[in-house]
């Protein structure tokens, strides 16, 4: 598939200054001032995170109401009911709280509730508030989710239940009416990060609350760990408190995970120290293969449990969903692909939307993303459900998938999202009509190169200049994420000293670097196999990586992108 590259732009005199100040490789600090780092200062806290750089949690608007309310219902032994989505931030967030006030609640009056994929939908439902009703509870703490269940919390206020919300997505403009509101994108909220994700908002209110109670730090920090698979599964900014909170959540998973995240490791089969990348394809599928293909409760139990040996259990019950989660995602896109493939109107539209009815409604987001590597347009997978049509949709980058939904709701029962991705419900008898008005609206609006996928650059580089001291310094970079991605690099008239395929799949090279050889290895690239023989210029877009082999530590180039050099 063809892509397009970008070169991110630099201020050059600001690399200049930032690299007198701090000596190390020029490239290094055009990589630092293309992330807003240009003083010693600036680089000297992005390279060593200080969780004494995390900002009071009082600055957030409502935190002094939420602590009041809470500290009452635990002064009056009320029943509080911790609530939260069914993927990895709610999971994460509710057995953080849940444990948080375990250590100081009365028995009997703490309990969380997760909603059903399937029965209840994402965030507060009616279900949750109704068996809060029935049980006596008078105080529901939500995490990732409250901020637009206006009717809902409204509905919670006649039945004497207050709700404290603990959420980061985009408010309406009407706020349901809680007793406290925590969510830095209220227009309002002076608090100075603004992309904490849910668990990060839960942390936060922990926080002020062992401020309040005059708890030691240990009794929240003791959930940091869980606050990174958090902030690494939701594909929030890695920068500022996310950076420092992901940081030193890492440093915990891999010196001393919680015993729930410790059992994920182990049924992961994972031997060396993770990071941010292990956290999102290895820990977070576990997690959210719970609320995919069973109960997402099982994470929570599986996240506040003590007992290694029941922790394991649960882990591995887990990987059996994962597993199961896995084919089903195998078997729904090769359906897919096959569809797409055969029809032959397929060439000229600008979108894909594929249908059937057995398809698993659980995986049908990750299949539009599949579908999306293959055939990069926006795409809706849909499924039944019931006497209706469900489905989930995934854009290109740079494309507002949302607006597009919008503008098919004619044809729609319900839909949400966001820029990026979406949900949506019709009717069986409207899937065409759906079909034929959302490639029309896509392909009159959006711009041709959006079709195309890109590849974002930080910087041009001689292979001369690689050597593991920048490597080293790189890896210190961690974690990456959006805001401070992995950084790419783009080398222009290579050659090719050997090139092999391995498993007729994958490329290897070894490369001439100008002071010596460099290995490199493209995964699924052997299509290039043809442009980088010996002999050939060519350009290329890589990572810079190590090869681990009989205890030998190499430099190599994890290859992204391949092209022959221009004339």
């Amino acid at each position: 598939m063809e892509k397009r590259w970008n070169i991110l732009p630099c201020d050059t005199n600001q690399a200049a200054r930032l690299q007198e100040a701090l000596n190390i490789h020029p490239t290094l600090c055009r990589l630092l001032v293309q992330r807003g780092i240009n003083t010693f200062e600036a680089a000297r806290d992005f390279f060593r995170p200080s969780l004494e750089k995390l900002h009071s949690p009082w600055l957030m608007k409502d935190m002094d109401l939420a602590v009041e309310r809470i500290r009452q219902a635990l002064d009056k032994q009320e029943k509080i009911l911790v609530f939260g989505d069914y993927d990895v931030d709610g999971t994460t967030a509710v057995a953080s709280m849940y444990s948080f006030l375990n250590t100081l609640s009365a028995p009997g009056t703490l309990d969380f509730y997760i909603p059903n994929r399937y029965r209840e939908g994402y965030g507060v439902s009616r279900a949750g508030i109704e068996f809060a009703h029935e049980n006596g509870y008078t105080l529901i703490i939500c995490l990732d989710c409250g901020i637009k269940s206006v009717e809902l919390i409204a509905y919670a206020r006649t039945l004497q239940i207050d709700f404290v919300v603990c959420d980061h997505h985009l408010p309406d403009t009407v706020l349901p009416n809680a007793v406290a509101i925590l969510n830095p994108k209220q227009p309002d909220c002076p608090y100075p990060y603004k992309e904490l994700c849910g668990c990060g908002v839960g942390f936060k209110l922990m926080m002020a609350l062992a401020e309040k109670l005059n708890l030691p730090d240990e009794s929240y920090l003791e959930y940091i760990d869980l606050c990174a698979v958090a902030i690494a599964a939701d594909i929030v900014d890695m920068t500022g408190e996310n950076r420092i909170l992901a940081y030193h959540g890492l440093k915990k998973i891999n010196e001393n995970p919680s015993t729930g995240i410790a059992a994920i490791i182990q049924q992961a089969g994972i031997k060396s120290a993770l990071n941010i990348t292990n956290v999102v394809f290895m820990i977070a599928p576990r997690v959210n293969a719970a609320g995919r293909m069973d109960d997402a409760r099982k994470a929570v139990e599986l996240f506040i449990e003590k007992d290694t040996s029941k922790a394991e259990a649960l882990a591995a019950e887990l990987n059996v969903n994962n597993t199961e989660r896995k084919e089903a995602d195998s078997s729904i896109t090769a359906e897919a692909l096959e569809m797409i493939e055969q029809d032959t109107s397929f060439k000229d539209r600008k979108s894909s939307v594929v249908y059937a009815e057995h398809w698993h409604k659980g995986v049908v987001g990750i299949v539009a993303s599949r579908l999306i590597e293959h055939h990069y347009r926006p795409t809706v997978v849909l499924t039944r459900n019931g006497d209706l049509i469900t489905g989930s949709a995934r854009s290109v980058s740079g494309f507002n998938l949302y607006e597009a939904i919008h503008a098919c709701r004619e044809h729609l029962i319900a839909y949400g999202g966001h820029f990026a991705a979406a949900g949506l419900s019709l009717k069986p008898d409207r899937i065409t009509l759906f079909s034929e008005t959302f490639d029309r609206v896509v392909s009159e609006t959006i711009e041709p190169h959006l079709l195309i996928p890109e590849i974002t650059i930080d910087a041009a580089i001689q292979l001369s200049g690689i050597h593991m001291s920048m490597y080293n310094i790189l890896q210190q970079m961690e974690p990456f994420g959006p805001g401070n991605m992995r950084p790419a690099f783009v080398a222009e008239r290579v050659s090719c000293i050997q090139a092999t395929i391995l498993k007729e799949k994958h490329l290897r090279m070894i490369l001439n670097s100008g002071a010596g050889q460099i290995a490199a290895i493209g995964f699924n690239m052997a299509q290039h196999f043809s442009t980088v023989q010996p002999g050939n210029e060519f350009d290329m877009v890589f990572h810079l990586d190590v090869n681990e082999w009989n205890g030998k530590v190499s430099l190599q180039l994890r290859l992204l992108d391949i092209r022959k050099s221009a004339d």
